[in-house]
């Protein structure tokens, strides 16, 4: 990961995800997390004021340590415990079953392998528990998904390897998860970039 993957993404990032459009998507993907929750791509923290107070822990991952200082007023006004856990959604530090949730939240556009990840979320939680995410993603309209698979490769260079097309609901299946809730939608905005999976999958 280089300097500006390091030190200048994770601040756009935090200033290009924080609006009320995004404010709104992530109360609705925390509001029903309880217990002990693992959040990949933690970032800038900017889920961290809808974490609801069922929570008792939260193991943050994430490989920009930049996200931490930008994080650093928003958790000092969370009541929930914030642990900085691991770097990598592809080798999670916890052990099989020990945790009640998982939150991602614009998060596995950019892991390298999102199968690997999302094998790894399975792993840690426990059996009933339940993977509750945001994503965009590969867009049903033909003439938009044409444009996210021309594009991707630039988005990739430029926002840390975030990827367009990838078929959000595809990949949790796959991974041996069920749906239990799933809404997809475009975001105002460009809707190469805006169309978004919304949902809750558990762990049979």
């Amino acid at each position: 990961m280089g300097w500006y993957e390091r030190q200048i993404l994770p601040r756009i990032v935090d200033l290009s995800l924080r609006s009320a459009d995004f404010g709104r998507i992530r109360a609705n993907v925390t509001g029903d997390l309880d217990g002990e929750v693992l959040e990949i791509g933690f970032g800038s923290g900017l889920n961290v004021p809808y974490y609801p107070a069922t929570l008792t822990k939260v193991l943050a991952i994430d490989p920009a340590t930049t996200g931490r200082k930008l994080a650093a007023q928003r958790i000092a006004r969370c009541a929930v415990p914030i642990e900085f856990a691991g770097l990598d959604a592809g080798a999670l530090p916890a052990d099989d079953g020990s945790v009640d949730h998982v939150l991602s939240t614009w998060t596995l556009c950019t892991v390298p392998d999102p199968a690997l990840a999302l094998a790894e979320i399975r792993r840690v939680l426990r059996p009933g528990g339940s993977l509750h995410f945001a994503e965009h993603g590969l867009a049903p309209d033909e003439k938009v998904a044409r444009f996210q698979h021309r594009f991707t490769p630039v988005q990739r260079r430029v926002f840390g390897g975030c990827h367009l097309d990838r078929p959000i609901d595809q990949l949790v299946t796959d991974a041996g998860f069920e749906l239990a809730k799933l809404d997809t939608y475009y975001m105002p905005g460009p809707r190469w970039v805006g169309y978004t999976f919304e949902g809750v999958a558990t762990r049979p």
